[in-house]
């Protein structure tokens, strides 16, 4: 890390969490804050960060610094010495080398570095109670940690696997033996001499863990991971409630509409073990298989094969089924999504290079390896890395979520890194200076030809370079005049020179109560017909709407009326910013949805689901969602709507604006911006 001038705090910012204090003290030499302690437990239990004492932040999001740390000696002094006690500080994860006294403009500022606590390190807790002093980091704020996700921390710290644990109980007759029958000729068609195979079902149930006897009290029952991959539905509910399984194939990207649904509603045996074998026959359906032959035997797999069956066994076996978001696969035609419950046990950087393995569930994970399915040592991520490079896709992007829930997101693209049509519209745009660029430069700037906007941790996922070169690419295409810049920090996000992000301003004026044709999402002055896509027509953007026609009209062209919302070029659906334009059963349909918000105190998680039902293919403004769900503006944008953007739950119709009166938000096209479940307790 090289800091030497204020840019650089700021550019640090856009890869990094950081915390600017002031630190002054009564004697203006210096002096740890109270709060610092706070900040510190936030990064350390969340994804790290830096925290710069001697350096303000504006109200503008700007840096400043007036004297600096004078005294760096004492303070070091006194931050060791605080740290190290364990009456202030659980656990100080910050060495000799994590702090830094860094010179900027004549002035010396002091920079602490702070990891990502371990799992058996956290949580990180101020003031000697985890319940109360346990803090997260969310929308660069510092927030205490709820009691529940506390427990979650507290109970992983010392358990190596969460599913080889007997419950009391259960029996064999809450498990599904038909499914266990299946299982074993899986494995004997794989290896027909395996030793787990003489004997009864009984016997293999105890040779692979999923009935277990306790050596010290001698109790013998069904495990955790048992009942989980051979149990009922019903069973497994019943330890754990919030157990949820749910695939799910649509037909068009930008409609979360399905089109076949698998989910754990009593007509089939509910446990992981058949989800696996339904889903996977599902997923390969429909991938093509070259013929080729190795050791003279025909093979029927390809690395895309591999890698979805690996990103399908990884989702089930690092489940969390103690938190409250379901298990998700979604199959698109232009994507594959995966979901699970809880947080990575390894950050995602690790994870993404491969050999180190913290499974949360290692009897499961060897239960999957007995039919060959799944990897051991860390080698699954790369895995599906590895596939997706072969096939020149885009990479897979993997992330975590902290709101509403924990879960780790998955999202597998099958669309060309370069495709050909948004190096045509950069050459038009920019003449042929694109050719002179980087392949990294040029991959940035295809992105955000597709994808209208870029991030740094966008560019990141699609790049193979220091976050810090990076940062310095990202400026330079700025200073070129290929991108401008919107937002500060971690918020920040570029677009193509001379193409401008939706304006509340503009599409005000110039918006409209009937649909355009084509495909409105991309630059203007990009041809719907080069995307080699069809128009699409008004059934099928009504068929999005979720809010339906009025009887009487029988066919597209008869819609004429303003029921639908205003159409803004710039966005690829109708947004609703006066309820008295639209139909008034449409108006009915979203007070039924809102109709679950109750006047009283409610949970967070309950608020967020209505919203996102409500915003499900349409944007809905500040304005209309505050009379719906009966809650003043600012109240909603500070404590809900901000937090699901930053989560990635919602999108801004006007990015560039974001506390704009007039803003308005959606459900995004990808996987993870729509899964959140519906607005009732149970998922599926």
């Amino acid at each position: 890390m090289r800091l030497a001038t204020l840019a650089d705090i700021e550019a640090l910012r856009e890869t990094e969490e950081i915390e600017c204090k002031l630190a002054q003290g009564r004697d203006g030499t210096g002096e740890i804050p109270k709060s610092m302690w706070e900040s510190y437990s936030a990064f350390a239990n969340t994804n790290g960060g830096y925290i710069i004492l001697g350096v303000e932040e504006q109200r503008d999001a700007s840096f400043k610094i007036d004297k600096g740390i004078v005294n760096t000696g004492r303070v070091i002094a006194d931050f060791h010495t605080t740290a190290n006690n364990p009456q202030k500080l659980s656990h100080c994860l910050s060495k000799g080398e994590n702090v830094q006294v860094v010179s900027i403009d004549d002035k010396n500022v002091i920079v602490i570095r702070v990891p990502r606590a371990s799992r058996q390190q956290r949580p990180i807790y101020v003031g000697g109670n985890p319940l109360t002093g346990t803090y997260i980091r969310l929308n660069e704020s510092d927030c205490v940690c709820p009691k529940e996700r506390v427990k979650r921390m507290l109970a992983e710290q010392h358990a190596e696997s969460n599913d080889d644990r007997i419950l009391t109980g259960y029996g064999l007759d809450d498990l599904h033996l038909p499914s266990v029958n299946v299982f074993r000729n899986l494995m004997q068609a794989r290896a027909s001499n395996h030793p787990f195979l003489e004997g009864t079902a009984i016997d293999l149930l105890h040779k692979i863990k999923a009935l277990r006897r306790d050596r010290e009290t001698g109790e013998t029952g069904v495990t955790v991971a048992g009942l989980l991959m051979f149990g009922t539905s019903e069973s497994i509910r019943d330890e754990f409630p919030n157990f949820a399984l749910d695939y799910q194939e649509r037909e068009d990207p930008k409609i979360g509409r399905w089109t076949d649904r698998l989910t754990t509603d009593g007509t089939w045996p509910g446990n992981l073990f058949e989800f696996f074998r339904l889903v996977w026959r599902k997923l390969s359906t429909g991938l093509k298989v070259p013929f080729q032959m190795i050791d003279g035997q025909r093979v029927d797999e390809t690395p895309v094969h591999e890698a979805l069956r690996e990103a399908l066994v990884n989702t089930l076996v690092h489940a969390d089924y103690t938190c409250r978001a379901s298990v998700l696969v979604v199959k698109r035609p232009d994507m594959f999504g995966f979901r699970n419950p809880g947080d990575m046990r390894v950050p995602v950087e690790t994870a993404i290079l491969g050999g180190e393995s913290d499974s949360r569930n290692r009897v499961l994970q060897q239960m999957f390896l007995m039919i060959g399915a799944g990897e051991r040592a860390g080698s699954g991520v790369p895995k599906m890395f590895k596939g997706w490079r072969e096939q020149h896709w885009r990479p897979p992007v993997l992330t975590e979520k902290k709101e509403p829930s924990e879960q780790i997101l998955l999202q597998l693209r099958m669309d060309d890194l370069l495709p050909a049509y948004a190096i045509e519209f950069l050459r038009e745009q920019f003449d042929n200076s694109v050719d002179s660029l980087s392949p990294e430069e040029r991959i940035v700037l295809v992105t955000a030809v597709v994808e209208q906007t870029v991030s740094h941790a966008r560019a990141m996922a699609l790049c193979d370079v220091h976050p810090a070169d990076m940062t310095r690419l990202l400026q330079r295409l700025v200073q070129d005049g290929f991108l401008i810049k919107v937002g500060q920090g971690r918020g920040s996000l570029y677009h193509l020179s001379g193409m401008s992000l939706p304006d509340p301003d503009v599409a005000f004026a110039t918006s409209t109560l009937e649909p355009p044709l084509g495909s409105t999402r991309q630059p203007s002055n990009l041809k719907a017909e080069s995307l080699e896509q069809p128009t699409i027509s008004l059934e099928q953007r009504d068929a999005g709407s979720m809010i339906t026609r009025h009887p009487e009209e029988p066919n597209a062209t008869a819609l004429r009326t303003p029921y639908l919302g205003r159409w803004i070029e710039g966005l690829d659906r109708p947004l609703i910013d006066d309820l008295s334009m639209i139909d008034q059963a449409a108006v009915a349909t979203l007070r039924s949805i809102a109709s679950g918000v109750s006047r009283g105190r409610m949970q967070t998680a309950k608020v967020d689901k209505i919203l996102i039902e409500l915003c499900q293919g349409r944007y809905l403004s500040i304005k209309v969602l505050s009379s719906l769900i009966g809650r003043a503006e600012t109240y909603l944008r500070q404590n809900y709507l901000n937090r699901l953007v930053t989560s990635g739950q919602l999108v801004r119709a006007f990015p560039s604006k974001p506390n704009d009166p007039r803003q308005a938000y959606t459900v995004g096209a990808d996987f993870s911006a729509k899964q959140v479940g519906p607005a009732n307790d149970n998922p599926a």
